[in-house]
């Protein structure tokens, strides 16, 4: 699987060894919800690839599905404490820097601010949802259409969702590509992993990375034909998006195989939680 990550500055350097620990406790929550909510994810993909056509296949979907379970409101209640855990993790990383080599720069240390930020939004989505503040929840599709109105209505709105659309779509494909080269390496703990369970995060890792990474680049590319047409509705979230691969030439069986990706990476996000040098 390669080598051991980088022997830069020692993880968590220069931290009072409480906030280390809490910090360390903070990313393992955080990485096992984030985690849960893929795998919910994509096993309603999944159902939508065999068929059901009345699941939400995102993640208000997931929380919608939660909710309807003996014991939803504590689960639900679990994941969004998760979730701040996440948000906790990247403040601190943007704080005192990062678990790794570069770990100090000023780039680094904006995007963990900016993951930060992120996560509390999606923790506060969560908890709201738990609390019955969220209602069932809009859909990601009616959410990105909302968006996508709002930002043409702005001088330059066309221009501004078409920037946003392509910056997806690089996103999307620079998540591919760090996945296939498995740059993930540099984070995990490889000595303390078996040959075979390198193997096992390896498939979870690069699979779940590429799927992760096709919904990125299909959504942008539907936001940036938005702008183009100047059609806020063609905008799709999550669940569109999804359901888009099965109207491809090759049909449910490519949204069936992404479906099944974004269950890896929520199964290799588990195992960030396990091995990952925080």
């Amino acid at each position: 699987m390669g080598t051991s990550a980088p022997t830069g500055r020692p993880a968590l350097a220069g931290r009072p060894e409480g906030t280390a620990t809490a910090t360390r406790w903070a990313a393992r929550a955080g990485l096992l919800a984030w985690g849960f909510t893929y795998v919910l994810v994509g096993l309603l993909a999944l159902r939508v690839a065999f068929g059901d056509r009345k699941q939400q296949a995102d993640r208000s979907g997931a929380l919608a599905e939660l909710a309807d379970h003996p014991y939803g409101s504590v689960l639900l209640w679990a994941l969004g404490i998760g979730l701040v855990g996440m948000a906790l993790w990247r403040l601190s990383e943007a704080c005192f820097g990062a678990a790794e080599r570069d770990g100090h720069t000023v780039r680094k240390r904006l995007l963990s601010a900016g993951r930060c930020v992120f996560y509390a939004f999606f923790a506060w989505s969560v908890l709201a949802f738990a609390a019955g503040a969220g209602g069932r929840g809009r859909s990601s599709d009616t959410q990105s259409r909302d968006v996508t109105a709002r930002l043409m209505r702005l001088p330059a709105g066309q221009w501004l969702v078409a920037a946003a659309a392509a910056t997806i779509v690089v996103i999307g494909v620079w998540l591919g590509v760090q996945a296939v080269r498995r740059t993930y390496h540099a984070e995990l703990k490889t000595g303390e992993m078996s040959r075979r369970v390198r193997r096992v995060v390896d498939v979870a890792g690069v699979g779940g990375g590429v799927a992760r990474a096709l919904v990125f680049v299909g959504a942008g590319v539907f936001a940036f034909r938005a702008a183009v047409d100047f059609s806020p509705e063609r905008a799709k979230g999550m669940d569109d998006t999804l359901r888009a691969f099965a109207a491809t030439p090759a049909g449910p069986g490519l949204l069936g195989a992404v479906a099944a990706g974004l269950v890896l990476y929520g199964l290799f996000a588990f195992a960030l939680a396990r091995w990952r040098r925080v």
